[in-house]
């Protein structure tokens, strides 16, 4: 019988219950809650694939325990950090500067430069560069991409 494991995601409150403690939060969001948004890409905490934030700081979901995290952390996926009808402004700004191609990269790029913002709102690019510098991207859209953080820099 598992363990249950309360958690808040997107603003909603769930329980999950796993027989591992150490699963990676990562399979707890795609398997369990059925979220898509973070992505299975090397499974070590190296492409940014699966980027979420974890009471506001970006983190690494494919290396981080579900036993890791208190049970007051508030998880936000790419999911919930926009909607559709209301995007984020740097989701907006990766649409709107078609920073994407084939998507492997764009959860953590999105994820990690919402995490920037909020802590630095106005960076310059060589600091939206190093900020990136850990997400790979296979398609090359680098000067998209830092164009899109710098689009959504500004509407902030």
């Amino acid at each position: 019988m598992g363990q249950s494991h309360s958690l808040t995601i997107n603003g909603r409150s769930l329980s999950v219950s796993l027989d591992d403690p150490d699963t990676p939060l990562l399979y707890v969001l795609r398997n369990e809650v059925g979220l898509h948004g973070p992505r299975f890409g090397c499974g070590l905490g190296q492409c940014g694939s699966c980027t979420v934030h974890v009471d506001g700081q970006a983190v690494r979901s494919c290396v981080t325990p579900l036993s890791s995290l208190k049970p007051e952390a508030k998880i936000v996926t790419l999911e919930g950090l926009g909607t559709p009808e209301a995007p984020h402004p740097v989701q907006a700004a990766f649409v709107e500067e078609q920073a994407a191609q084939c998507g492997y990269c764009i959860n953590g790029m999105i994820m990690t430069s919402a995490a920037l913002l909020k802590d630095k709102p106005k960076p310059s690019e060589a600091e939206i560069r190093q900020a990136l510098v850990g997400n790979l991207c296979r398609c090359g859209t680098h000067a998209r991409i830092v164009r899109a953080v710098q689009r959504a820099a500004a509407s902030l």
